[in-house]
C-alpha cells in the first residue's frame, strides 16, 4: 500500500449534537498495526467518553495528540503500510509512557475472560492492551470499588491522562480594589458551555408554565418500608423510581405530554422514554430509561442506579443518553421541598420533584393528623400543552403515587 492509499481516521460524529470531540487516549501506539474492530482511541464528547473502534486495517499514524480537541470530520489517524506510513508527531508524555507500557507491565497476562471482577468496560480493554490481570488490582477508585480505568493505568506503570484534557483555566483579574473584593473567572467546561447553551435557548424559545400539586406520601413510604423488610439487604426503588414508573404510565394515557413541538407539528412518540437528571462532575447529565412504562418499579430502580453509577464514573455512552420523551428532576435528597426545572427542548415537559416532608394538615373530617407530602413541579411548553392538559397529566401522576400499588405492579 503507498502512502496515497492510506486510509483516513476522521473525528466521529457520535451524537446528534457533537461538533467537536477531545482526544482523551489512543489505545495503540503510533505504528502498531490495526485491525478491523480493534479499539482504537477514547474521545470525550459533548455528553460523555466513548471508545472508537478502527474500520480499516493498517499501521497507525497519529496526526493529532492526545489531550487536543478537533471538530467533527477532521483527520485524527491514518491506517497504511508500515514502511510507506509518515513518520507519526511525537507522543504526548502519556502517549509515550503507554506506548512503552507493554514491555514494563505486569508479567501477569490478560484478564482472564471469565474474570467476574466489577470492573467498567474500558478499564477490562485497557488490561488486556498492557496486559495487566484485572485480579491483580485491589479495591477500584470507582463507585462501590469499581475499577476504572486509571486504577488498570495504575497497575501497569502509566500515568494516566486528565480526565479533562484542558484543565479548568481560572484567570486572575486585574488588581484593581472594587467594593466586591477580588475576583477570577472560571472557563466552562465543553459539557457545561454545551448545557448553558441549551437552557438559554430553552428558556428565549420555548414558552414555559408551570403547574404544581401536592402528594400526600404515607402510602408510597408504608409500601416502600414492606419491599425493604423483604429484600433484606438487596436493593430497594427509591421514591423516585416511583416516581418515574408513576410518570411513565400516566405519560401512556396523555400521549401530548409525551411528545415534542418539531417545526410547527406535534410528534407522539409511540415509547415512553424517561430521562433521570443526575449531577456529575459540575454538570448535569440526563441519561434515558427506555420504555420505563412496560417496565417494573424493580427494574427501572435497578436501571437508575446503574446509569447513574456510570454518569459518575464518566463511563455512560452516547446512545444511553438519547431519545428521551421527558424528563424527571429531583432534588429532594438534597433536602430542596420544590424545583422548577428548565425543559429540555424538544419534549414537552419536564416534572420536578422535591423532598417528602413531614407536615401537620386538617382532615377530611377536621382533625388534625400527620402526613407527609411532597411537592411536584410541572414545567410545560405552551406550544404543545396547555394548562387543563398539564393539570390532568399532573393529577394523574399525583393519583398513581397516593396509590402506590398501581405503581408496583
Amino acid at each position: 500500500m503507498s502512502a496515497a492509499a492510506a486510509t483516513e481516521i476522521l473525528m466521529p460524529k457520535l451524537s446528534d449534537s457533537m461538533e467537536e470531540g477531545t482526544i482523551l487516549s489512543w489505545l495503540l501506539a503510533a505504528g502498531a498495526e490495526v485491525v478491523p474492530g480493534q479499539d482504537l482511541l477514547e474521545v470525550e464528547t459533548d455528553k460523555a467518553n466513548m471508545t472508537v473502534e478502527a474500520e480499516g486495517s493498517g499501521a497507525l499514524q497519529i496526526l493529532v495528540a492526545e489531550g487536543e480537541t478537533v471538530a467533527v470530520g477532521t483527520p485524527i489517524a491514518r491506517l497504511g503500510a508500515g514502511e510507506d506510513a509518515a513518520p507519526p508527531p511525537a507522543p504526548s508524555p502519556p502517549a509515550a509512557a503507554a506506548a512503552a507500557a507493554p514491555a514494563a507491565a505486569s508479567s501477569n497476562g490478560a484478564a482472564a475472560a471469565g474474570d467476574t471482577r466489577r470492573s467498567t468496560p474500558l478499564a477490562r480493554r485497557l488490561a488486556r492492551v498492557h496486559r495487566v490481570a484485572i485480579d491483580s488490582i485491589g479495591s477500584g477508585s470507582g463507585v462501590g470499588g469499581r475499577i476504572v480505568k486509571a486504577d488498570v493505568l495504575a497497575a501497569a506503570g502509566v500515568a494516566a491522562p486528565s480526565p479533562k484534557p484542558a484543565p479548568v483555566e481560572v484567570v486572575q483579574a486585574a488588581p484593581v480594589e472594587t467594593a466586591k473584593g477580588g475576583s477570577s473567572t472560571v472557563e466552562l467546561s465543553r459539557l457545561q458551555a454545551v448545557i448553558a447553551r441549551r437552557m438559554a435557548e430553552a428558556k428565549a424559545t420555548v414558552p414555559h408554565f408551570q403547574v404544581e400539586t401536592e402528594v400526600r406520601m404515607d402510602a408510597a413510604i408504608r409500601l416502600r418500608a414492606e419491599l425493604k423488610a423483604l429484600a433484606g439487604e438487596g436493593p430497594v426503588p427509591s421514591f423516585n423510581d416511583m416516581v418515574v414508573r408513576a410518570a411513565a404510565l400516566a405519560l401512556r394515557e396523555h400521549p401530548k405530554a409525551n411528545g415534542s413541538y418539531v417545526d410547527g407539528a406535534f410528534e407522539l412518540h409511540d415509547r415512553v422514554n424517561v430521562g433521570i437528571a443526575v449531577a456529575a462532575q459540575d454538570a448535569l447529565v440526563v441519561p434515558t430509561i427506555f420504555d420505563a412504562d412496560r417496565r417494573s418499579l424493580g427494574e427501572i430502580g435497578r436501571d437508575a442506579r446503574r446509569l447513574a453509577a456510570r454518569v459518575r464514573e464518566g463511563t455512560v455512552t452516547p446512545p444511553e443518553l438519547a431519545g428521551g420523551t421527558f424528563t424527571v428532576s429531583n432534588l429532594g435528597m438534597f433536602g430542596m421541598t420544590a424545583i422548577q426545572p428548565v425543559i429540555n427542548p424538544p419534549q414537552a415537559a419536564i416534572l420536578g420533584v422535591g423532598k417528602a416532608r413531614a407536615v401537620l394538615r386538617r382532615g377530611e373530617d377536621g382533625e388534625i393528623e400527620d402526613t407527609s407530602l411532597m411537592t411536584l413541579t410541572l414545567s410545560c411548553d405552551h406550544r404543545i400543552l396547555y394548562g387543563a392538559e398539564a393539570a390532568e397529566f399532573l393529577a394523574a401522576v399525583r393519583d398513581l403515587l397516593e396509590s402506590p400499588l398501581r405503581v408496583a405492579l
